[in-house]
C-alpha cells in the first residue's frame, strides 16, 4: 500500500443546502445522518484499509484548515493544503498532485470529494482496489467510475461508454447535465452512466495530462518542487493560486483526453449535491416522505422532505412536494422541485439588515 495515495477535495461550501450548509460550516462537516460523524470524516475512513493514513490528502480552502484538525485529529498539518481562494477542482487537483510527486514517483492515486454517500462499503473498496491494479498495470490511462444509472437524472453529468464487454471501457464520451427528456434517452440507450467525479490514475498519467491540456498550470505547480514539504509551501502556493486558471478537472483534462477509461460500478453511491438528491437516498414512509435527525407528525401530508434538530418535531398538515430545513435560527420551507431558488434566497437574506448572520 506504501505507494498508494488519496486526495480528499473539501473546500466546497455546499450552498445549495442552505439553511444547513453555510459558507463558515460546509456540508463536508456536518453530522446529515445523526451518526455522530462528519461526511469528511466518513470519507476519510473508507481508506483506512487501501492507503495509509500518512498518505492521504485533504486539499480544502484556508478558512477550514481548524475544523479539519479537530474532525482529523491523525493528520498532521503537512496532509491538509490550503487553498487561498477557489478555482475549481483542476488546481486543486494539481496541488496535491504536484506535492506527491515531490515524495514519490510512483504513486498510484485516488481523487473522491469529501461529501459523497456510499451505502455498499465493501463493494466500494473492492471497486477502488481493482481500480488501483488497473492504473498500476496502465501507468499512461487515467480512469473514472461511472455509476448504473437509477433513474433519469438531470443533476449528473453522464459517461457514454464505448463498445465491448466486461466493467472496464474506453469513455466515449463526457456529457454535461441533461434536461430531463435527454436523461431519458441516455438511460434508454443503457450506454450513460453517471459521472460520479472519483478519479485514479497513476501520477505518470496525470502529470502527463496536465502538461498536454492545461500546460500553464502544470508549469506553476513544477515550480513549486523545493518548496513542497517544507515552510515556505504556503507562501508559494499563496503567491501563484491567483494566476490560476479556474478550471474543473473534467473539462480541463478528461474531456480532452483520448486515454480515459471508466470502471462501472454500483455501490450505493450519491453525490448530495442538493436536497432533492438527499430526498431519494432517504427511506420514506408510505406517502413518500422522508425526515431527518427529528420526531414528525404528518396529516395530509406527501412527498415531502423535513430536516431538523434532533430533539425537535414536526407537526405539518397539508403539505405536499415540500422541502421543511431548519438550522439554528433559520427556517426554510419551499417546494421541493424549486430548490433552484435558494441561491436568490440566500442572496436576498444576506442583502438584509443583519442578514449575513444567517448565511
Amino acid at each position: 500500500m506504501k505507494n498508494n495515495y488519496c486526495i480528499i477535495m473539501a473546500g466546497g461550501v455546499g450552498s445549495r443546502f442552505w439553511p444547513l450548509s453555510k459558507a463558515d460550516m460546509p456540508k463536508q462537516f456536518l453530522d446529515f445522518f445523526g451518526t455522530g460523524r462528519s461526511l469528511l470524516q466518513i470519507t476519510f475512513e473508507r481508506f483506512k484499509d487501501i492507503v495509509p493514513n500518512e498518505n492521504i490528502y485533504i486539499v480544502t480552502n484556508a478558512m477550514y484548515k481548524q475544523m479539519i484538525m479537530e474532525q482529523l485529529p491523525q493528520l498532521s498539518e503537512n496532509q491538509i493544503l490550503l487553498e487561498p481562494m477557489r478555482r475549481n477542482t483542476a488546481p486543486c487537483i494539481a496541488y496535491a498532485v504536484y506535492k506527491i510527486k515531490s515524495e514519490c514517483d510512483d504513486a498510484n492515486i485516488i481523487v473522491v470529494p469529501s461529501d459523497h454517500m456510499i451505502t455498499n462499503g465493501v463493494e466500494y473498496r473492492r471497486v477502488l482496489q481493482e481500480g488501483l491494479s488497473f492504473v498500476k498495470a496502465n501507468k499512461k490511462s487515467m480512469l473514472t467510475l461511472g455509476m448504473k444509472p437509477t433513474r433519469p437524472e438531470t443533476g449528473y453529468g453522464y459517461i457514454q461508454i464505448d463498445e465491448g464487454e466486461g466493467v472496464l471501457r474506453k469513455v466515449k464520451t463526457f456529457t454535461e447535465k441533461p434536461n430531463r427528456e435527454m436523461a431519458e434517452v441516455f438511460i434508454k440507450a443503457g450506454e450513460f452512466y453517471w459521472n460520479s467525479g472519483m478519479f485514479l490514475w497513476h501520477i505518470d498519467a496525470i502529470i502527463d495530462a496536465f502538461n498536454e491540456y492545461l500546460p500553464d498550470i502544470a508549469t506553476l505547480f513544477e515550480d513549486g518542487k523545493e518548496y513542497y514539504h517544507t515552510p515556505q509551501e504556503q507562501s508559494f502556493i499563496d503567491s501563484i493560486y491567483p494566476t490560476c486558471q479556474n478550471i474543473s478537472i473534467d473539462y480541463g483534462i478528461m474531456e480532452k483526453s483520448d486515454n480515459v477509461s471508466v470502471m462501472i460500478a454500483d455501490f450505493g453511491w450519491s453525490d448530495l449535491g442538493n436536497w432533492q438528491s438527499l430526498y431519494e437516498i432517504g427511506d420514506k414512509d408510505e406517502n413518500g416522505n422522508v425526515s431527518y435527525k427529528c420526531a414528525k407528525k404528518l396529516y395530509d401530508c406527501n412527498d415531502n422532505i423535513i430536516v431538523m434538530p434532533k430533539g425537535k418535531i414536526a407537526v405539518i398538515d397539508g403539505l405536499k412536494g415540500y422541502l421543511v430545513a431548519q438550522y439554528n435560527d433559520v427556517l426554510l420551507i419551499c417546494k421541493k422541485d424549486e430548490e433552484h431558488k435558494i441561491r436568490q434566497f440566500v442572496a436576498d437574506v444576506e442583502d438584509m439588515p443583519e442578514g449575513k448572520q444567517f448565511i
